[in-house]
């Protein structure tokens, strides 16, 4: 079966993959250079499935979300909250064990990809030039304050995934969010 949105898609998590296992050839020194591609990549492709692909799958199934959509939509705030602190070693490790979970929720038989191609089916070739015409996300800097840290451990908390960053404010330091 032709699933050209499944591909796009799955070709992009493999691309953004190869663009992190660049950055991170030496984890004691993430490479700047790739690691600013990634996020930027990373925060485009959310982009693409929350504002085109999501959105259109729910217009087609007559305004319902799609069930997968409200955990993905955690993951993908957990993922964004990961993106604005420094990377290190922990950062890096949260990052591939959320995207590794998320990426099977997506990509597996009878997951978002394959609900969202069947859903928007007629729509295909529209949705496929609105993907490619998606301006990537600018992004700052990465955030040193406490705060950002903090953030995205609440942020990883409410995704449901039990990981913790060191380095937040004291109030930080609790599980939960």
């Amino acid at each position: 079966m032709n699933k050209p949105i499944h591909a796009y898609f799955t070709n992009d998590h493999r691309r953004l993959e190869e663009l992190l296992d660049q950055a991170c050839k030496d984890p004691q020194a993430i490479q700047e250079e790739p690691y600013h591609a990634f996020r930027v990549g990373l925060l485009t492709h959310i982009k693409m499935e929350e504002k085109i692909l999501f959105l259109a799958a729910k217009e087609a199934n007559g305004g319902e979300p799609i069930p997968l959509a409200a955990k993905l939509r955690l993951d993908h705030g957990a993922l964004t909250a990961l993106m604005v602190v420094p990377p290190n070693a922990a950062v890096i490790a949260a990052v591939r064990h959320i995207i590794e979970k998320h990426d099977e929720l997506e990509e597996a038989p009878g997951g978002m990809y394959d609900i969202c191609e069947a859903l928007t089916k007629e729509q295909t070739a529209e949705l496929l030039i609105r993907l490619a015409q998606t301006t990537p996300v600018p992004v700052h800097p990465p955030n040193t304050h406490p705060v950002a840290v903090d953030s995205a451990n609440r942020a990883m908390a409410r995704a449901g995934f039990d990981l913790h960053l060191e380095g937040g404010s004291p109030q930080g330091k609790h599980k939960g969010g």
